[in-house]
């Protein structure tokens, strides 16, 4: 699948999944706890608000490619439909980019620009 053809819902759909799968696989293979504690753990890379720090930051250092920041604005400017209780709209939207940047990254096979963005944030 073309990522072109992929909406920025789309692409913050997948990339939500891309982004939980490779903190959970840190976690585990770090030992990082059980159950409850790796739950806490996780949160604080798959949050909405921790997700939308991460893309302030390396935007800030012009890590992003250029058709990387495109496929954030449309992943950003997308129809959200609802936004979360927990956060507020321009937090949720700039999460929502940042997924799709993943999405992205996923359909056309760049594992190791999603292993440098994960690698860049680990060390925020």
């Amino acid at each position: 699948m073309n990522p072109i053809e992929c909406n920025g819902r789309t692409l913050a759909f997948l990339g939500d999944a891309v982004w939980s799968l490779a903190v959970r696989n840190y976690l585990v293979e770090e030992g990082q706890g059980k159950g409850k504690a790796l739950q806490q753990l996780s949160i604080s890379y798959v949050s909405a608000k921790a997700q939308a720090k991460f893309y302030h930051a390396l935007h800030e250092e012009n890590f992003f490619t250029d058709e990387e920041e495109a496929t954030f604005k449309r992943g950003r400017n997308g129809n959200t439909g609802s936004v979360p209780h927990s956060t507020d709209v321009m937090t949720y939207r700039t999460s929502t980019g940042f997924e799709a940047i993943l999405g992205a990254l996923y359909l056309e096979n760049k594992q190791e620009r999603i292993r440098q963005i994960w690698d860049k944030v680990r060390t925020l």
